[in-house]
């Protein structure tokens, strides 16, 4: 097994027909059950409403009827297609015979008990268990995280050099995304739960918790990073600024680039995987 030393520091067709009854219906029940197979890794239904969660939370808060029903079907799927690419870029890492050591998943776990629990232990356990984890799960989801920040670095080589008539087109193509007046970065750390149920006190003693950790001077990015739950999470809760400039040309072009990458990236690891949907 190689080492990997390249780590960044932490920050087909779907089957329609179980999204469509958990859309149409709040209160409908929807077994769990197997939405993909990745080169015999299995994706379930759980793990995809799982992700789409928080964001289902917006939708039915802005939505209804078949609107709102088409609305999730598609964040279902786009949820879903996440879980893949991830799972496609886990199994690279692991074809290549690369391995994230033990100790630096351990500072990793040492960083986040030190830095969003005030280096209490216990603290820690208790609330991965109101967010219905183990230990050992959250453990390897750190350990997957970095290991897909790793390879994502590692094998999307980009030029940052924008040179400024490149700079000059864009804007001159997209002048009204820059005259915008608004001022906002928006920033969140979604935590799951609903009222009536069971673990609602646990879910609200753990909203408390992070509102008390962020008063008392704790980083945002890093405590969304151990607490929320959307897909924003490793990127600290970030879902980007509104205000627009000419720097911020040069971020947005920078951006695309790397996302043209990793999408050309993701799409040669689909083309020679077997991955079959339900």
């Amino acid at each position: 097994m190689r080492s990997f030393a390249a780590v960044l520091p932490a920050g087909c067709g779907l089957a329609l027909w179980a999204f469509c009854c958990a859309a149409s219906a709040e209160e409908a029940q929807v077994v769990d059950g197997i939405a993909a197979i990745v080169n015999g890794d299995v994706i379930t239904y759980s793990q995809v409403r799982a992700l789409s969660a928080p964001r289902e939370k917006v939708l039915r808060s802005q939505f209804t009827g078949k609107e709102l029903d088409s609305k999730l079907i598609e964040l279902r799927q786009l949820a879903l297609k996440d879980l893949i690419d991830r799972r496609l870029v886990i199994q690279a890492f692991k074809k290549e015979s690369y391995e994230i050591p033990d100790h630096i998943v351990d500072a990793r776990m040492h960083q986040i008990i030190r830095e969003s629990f005030g280096g209490d232990r216990n603290t820690f356990i208790k609330t991965l268990e109101a967010q219905n984890y183990t230990l050992g799960e959250f453990k390897e989801k750190e350990t997957e995280r970095i290991m897909v920040q790793a390879m994502r670095s590692h094998n999307i080589k980009q030029n940052a050099i924008i040179s400024p008539t490149k700079v000059e087109d864009y804007y001159k193509k997209h002048r009204d995304e820059f005259t915008s007046k608004e001022q906002i970065k928006l920033r969140m750390i979604m935590v799951s739960g609903q009222k009536d149920t069971a673990s609602a006190p646990a879910q609200k003693a753990l909203a408390e918790e992070v509102l008390g950790k962020l008063a008392g001077g704790a980083e945002f990015d890093r405590t969304a990073q151990v607490y929320s739950e959307d897909s924003t999470r490793d990127n600290g809760g970030d879902w980007g600024w509104i205000e627009r400039n000419r720097p911020d040309i040069e971020k947005k072009l920078i951006q695309e680039e790397a996302q043209g990458l990793q999408e050309r990236w993701i799409a040669s690891l689909r083309a020679k995987a077997f991955i079959k949907t339900f």
